[in-house]
């Protein structure tokens, strides 16, 4: 038998997701932070950051990054989170650049690097709307690949990255 009864504990991981949408983003972003809160407890979130959408003509987008405490492994997180996109109407595997209700991303998985999975996920190096939030939240947060602090990276790439606004 293992587990809590065995005098085993479960060890929780710490995780950073971002969230994005622009399809009713209000209100989505809302439902995914109360489902998060539902799931993972407590969380801890960043601004919300409005942005101009990328790769395609669309409405603005609202993101921001969220901490969680997960028992989950990432795999199965990235399943749950999926399961939380759906229950807005987000249909998987459509085109990258277009309308979402909801985008669930992991980002930042403790230290992990796992290429297969994308952790840490390459947006967080690209997109303002991903780095800014993280480093807003997290600013001594390290980036497991590139070994310096969110905010040490946001200063460093916020001049060629896209604008995002606070609101």
């Amino acid at each position: 038998m293992r587990g809590p009864e065995r005098g085993f504990k479960l060890v929780s991981s710490t995780a950073y997701l971002s969230l994005g949408s622009n399809v009713s983003p209000e209100k989505n972003i809302q439902f995914a932070l109360d489902q998060l809160t539902k799931i993972f407890g407590k969380i801890d979130s960043s601004s919300t950051y409005q942005t101009k959408s990328v790769g395609f003509e669309g409405s603005d987008f609202l993101n921001l990054v969220v901490r969680i405490n997960t028992d989950l492994d990432p795999a199965e997180l990235i399943r749950q989170l999926h399961r939380i996109e759906e229950m807005t109407g987000r249909v998987t595997g459509t085109k990258a650049f277009n309308d979402r209700t909801l985008d669930i991303d992991v980002l930042i998985y403790e230290d992990l690097v796992d290429l297969d999975l994308n952790i840490p996920r390459d947006e967080i190096l690209k997109y303002g709307f991903v780095l800014e939030p993280l480093a807003e939240l997290d600013p001594n947060g390290m980036h497991p690949t590139e070994k310096i602090t969110f905010l040490e990276l946001w200063n460093m790439l916020k001049e060629n990255l896209d604008a995002s606004q606070k609101i």
